[in-house]
Formats: structure tokens, sequence, C-alpha cells
């Protein structure tokens, strides 16, 4: 099999008519279908609405979505052009409040606009936004190739190992954070066998992570989340890896709901659990998971998931879209500049600063 890195999104043409085209993960995995966002309302649904999803990505797509919210404004004076900026970056910041990269990436462009309107005529400025977005882009392909060359340095052949969620190319800009891991592996001849937690509501891991391992070949087994206990009790898993979505000062982690119940298990059993993800994951004006905001979702997601009513009308449902792991869980958290274990305070300042 062809080994071809997902293109998660791609930008099409100029600053001034250009627009962003993105797989449109709902879609998958029975549709492979691009959306063309020409607009940056298009871009706030399409994150909203897990069209892109993972922190990456995310922080990828806004960084894009700032360049399509300023191409109207190319003639306007400072002031007005000021205004549109801020306008246009709260408005993308509003779409989800729990992955950390969305407001990295927001407050880069927003930086970058601040410096340049000192040089630069405001109708100059989006083409260097532009600039900036792409350069975000490519930052994070080598992002993840590092975090897969340190984390496959942790997984030996034959390995039988646990993810949950979607963390790969769809979540990213190309080879992802935990699957990073397990494409690396592959290339470097490892033989895995890799257990998919389907990720209940919204199934991420079976209809992406399984059509991504898919794509490459890997030995994949898709399980119910409720599965991941016995899978291993009975002795078929050696590791575990996940991405992450915000990580605290003190190594507490935010992934998708389910994650801390994987960990918890892990601990349990003596399995090693890992984490990967990139040092802009990483929030370290939170000391703590405690303080880190949880997404709360529709009720219909759960009471009537993918358009088939499962539950009785008036049920009350709670449905927060991730959970917090504590770091005392964590084995180790793979970044781009080395595997930061133990977990604390300490070492994650060592290896971010």
């Amino acid at each position: 099999m062809t080994k071809i890195p997902v293109e998660t999104m791609r930008w099409l043409g100029d600053h001034v008519t250009g627009s962003l085209s993105l797989i449109d993960q709902t879609r998958l995995p029975l549709e492979l279908v691009e959306l063309n966002c020409t607009d940056v309302g298009m871009v706030w649904e399409a994150i909203k609405q897990l069209r892109v999803r993972g922190a990456p990505a995310i922080g990828i797509a806004a960084a894009y979505g700032v360049v399509l919210g300023m191409q109207q404004v190319t003639g306007s004076t400072p002031e007005a052009f000021d205004a549109h900026l801020t306008k246009t970056i709260e408005y993308l910041a509003g779409s989800r409040p729990t992955a950390v990269n969305l407001f990295w990436a927001l407050d880069r462009m927003r930086r970058l606009a601040n410096k340049l309107r000192a040089e630069h005529l405001p109708q100059q400025i989006p083409a260097l936004l532009l600039k900036e977005a792409k350069a975000i882009h490519d930052e994070d392909r080598q992002l993840c190739r590092a975090i897969g060359r340190f984390g496959a340095e942790l997984i030996a052949s034959g390995s039988g190992v646990l993810t949950h969620c979607n963390a790969g190319g769809l979540a990213t800009a190309e080879y992802g954070t935990a699957l990073s891991v397990f494409f690396t592996c592959q290339d470097q001849g490892k033989s895995l066998k890799v257990f998919v937690d389907e990720t209940r509501p919204l199934l991420q891991g079976a209809r992406l992570t399984a059509w991504e391992l898919a794509q490459r070949g890997i030995d994949a087994t898709l399980i119910c989340d409720n599965m991941a206990g016995q899978v291993m009790r009975e002795g078929k898993i050696q590791a575990v890896v996940v991405g992450a979505d915000r990580i605290t000062a003190n190594g507490d982690t935010a992934n998708k709901i389910g994650t801390y119940s994987v960990a918890v298990l892990a601990h349990a059993h003596g399995i090693p659990f890992y984490v990967a993800a990139p040092t802009t994951t990483f929030d370290l004006t939170l000391p703590t998971g405690d303080l880190i905001p949880i997404e709360q979702r529709a009720a219909t997601e759960i009471t009537h998931g993918f358009g088939r009513q499962t539950a009785p009308d008036g049920i009350s449902v709670y449905n927060p879209a991730f959970d917090v792991t504590p770091a005392r869980l964590i084995r180790g958290i793979i970044t781009e500049r080395g595997v930061i274990d133990p977990v604390n305070e300490e070492n994650i300042r060592k290896v971010l600063m």
C-alpha cells in the first residue's frame, strides 16, 4: 500500500481571493470530501462542528481563518483594520474553548499584525498574515515528525498499543502526534498491533483513526471504549499513546472524553501511558488541570447519535467533550523536544523554556 500522509487542509490561491480547503471529517470514513472555506464564518463553523478537529489542526485552521477574515478590509484605514482584526480573532476564539492551540495560533497572528502595523500599510498586512499562517502549518509538520521519532524509541517491535480518539494526520498538519509514533515505527520496520477505542459519542476512533491506520496498512483492531480494560487484562497491550488538547504547568492533560478512564486502567495494569503533543499544547498559565475549561456539547450527540434516536424523550444528558488525566498517571509526555519523564512542573519548564 502506498504510504501517503493525510493532507488535512491546504490553502488555495493568494491572500486576496484565496480559500482554505479542508477534509470534512464528519463525512469519514465512507466519504472523502473536501470543504472549501471562502470566508471566516465557514472556518468558524468547520471548527465548531468538528469538520476540522484536533488541537494542532484547529490552530492551523484558525490562522488561515484570520487571513480569510481580513480579505475584505485590505484598503481600510488603520483604525478600521485594527477593529476588524480584533473582531475576527475574537470570533474565531469563540468556536471551541478547550484546545489551547486555537488561542496560541490566534495570539501569534495578532502579535504579528500589531508588529507589522508600525511599518506597513493595512493593505500590505494580509499577505504577510498568510505567510505566517503557512509558517504555522509547515512548522506543525516538522513538530509531528519529531514527536514520532522520540516516541518510536519507547515502543518495541511486536508491541500491542492502544490509542483513544484521533491524534493522526487528520488532527494535525501531516503525521499527527500519537499516530506519528505508530507511523514512525512503521517507517523503521517495526511491527505493531494497534487497538483503537471507538471513542464515543462521535466515534472519532472508529471513523478517523481506524481509517488513517487502514490507509497506512497498519495492523489495527477496533474495540468499544468499555473493552479497553479487558484487552489490557488479556495482556494484549504493552503501551498506551494518546494526544492532548491542553497540558497545564504540572502536566495534567485534557484530551477527548474517555482518556482519563483509559489512563486509570493502564495504571491498574502496570502499562505505561504516554501523551504525545507539541509544546504549543502546553498552557503554563494554568497550574493544574482543575482550571481547564471543558467544552459541553449538545445532548443530541448522545440521544440521537448520527441521526438515530437511541434514548427516551426528555432524558437528562451530560456531555463533556473532554476530561483531564492527572500527571501522576502519565509515564511521559512525548514532545518535539524530547520525552518529559517524570512528568512534573520542573521537567516541563526545563523542556519548554
